[in-house]
């Protein structure tokens, strides 16, 4: 059975794992009222997706159709 013949150092151990490391989240700006909404989504502050009104504001956009 294969067996480790030296303790592997935390410093070792931190560079094996840099890559496990949760990416950030992108945000941007909405064009319409100007708050934080996820790229490629509807705006869930007001509705609005790529200029024009999606889904009306207040609306859960569970349903809402993908454009």
């Amino acid at each position: 059975m294969a067996v480790p013949k030296r303790k592997t150092s935390p410093s070792r151990r931190g560079m094996r794992r840099s890559h496990q490391a949760l990416p950030t989240e992108a945000h941007a700006d909405c064009s319409n009222c100007g708050e934080l909404k996820r790229p490629h989504h509807i705006c869930s502050a007001c509705g609005h997706y790529d200029g024009r009104e999606v889904v009306q504001a207040g609306k859960a956009l569970k349903g809402a159709v993908r454009v």
